[in-house]
């Protein structure tokens, strides 16, 4: 099992498709257990429910993240059981490639599932606002609209803030994601320090 955390946006997705694929294994996000409200910004299959304009709109940045915090703790028992589970009735026979930002370092480091490894990608924040700009077409956006991007933007930041500090006060392996690498080569990346972790979420790995 691999378990891929970090902020929105970052490139979980993408990063762990590609790694399950290379494996064989199947591939899993932790939005699909219980999703916290989403992006606040139009596409052309989405439009942006009243609530979720309403919890970006009305929220400070310290009560957006207190937000999904608390949400990613209900959640957690949920997240703890689908690895623990896995590994019990797989025995190792199907892989798994789980990612989310629901994977908190502090939780994920109290594991003891063998053969389970955990890294989590980073990016400076001139990524996250370019790609988070990009995906809402900040630039042609109504004030109203950017308004909820920028407040989604600075939540994006502040956890990956404490992600990161939480990482660097556990030892726990974290991988930039923000340099211009491909998924492939970032694939191979996160592989690598997988197959150094003798602990879940603990390798030799350079960061």
């Amino acid at each position: 099992m691999v378990l891929i955390g970090g902020t929105s946006n970052v490139g979980k997705s993408t990063v762990a498709q590609v790694v399950a694929e290379r494996l064989g294994f199947a591939y899993l996000t932790t939005d699909r257990l219980a999703r916290h409200p989403g992006r606040p910004w139009r596409t052309p299959e989405w439009e942006v429910p009243a609530h979720v304009a309403e919890h970006y709109g009305s929220l400070t940045v310290d009560e957006l993240i207190t937000s999904v915090l608390a949400h990613y703790d209900r959640l957690w028992p949920r997240i703890e059981d689908l690895i623990t589970t896995h590994a019990a009735e797989n025995g190792g026979r199907t892989g798994l490639v789980l990612e989310g930002s629901a994977l908190w370092p502090r939780r994920v480091a109290s594991l003891r599932v063998p053969r389970t490894a955990a890294v989590w990608l980073t990016a400076d924040d001139t990524v996250l606002r370019a790609r988070i700009h990009a995906a809402g077409h900040y630039e042609a956006a109504t004030g109203d609209e950017q308004h909820l991007m920028d407040k989604f933007l600075a939540r994006t930041e502040r956890y990956q803030t404490l992600m990161t500090e939480a990482l660097g006060s556990l030892g726990l392996d974290r991988i930039d994601a923000g340099d211009g690498r491909s998924a492939a080569d970032l694939a191979d990346t996160v592989l690598a320090a997988a197959a150094l972790q003798n602990m879940v979420g603990r390798s030799t790995a350079v960061q």
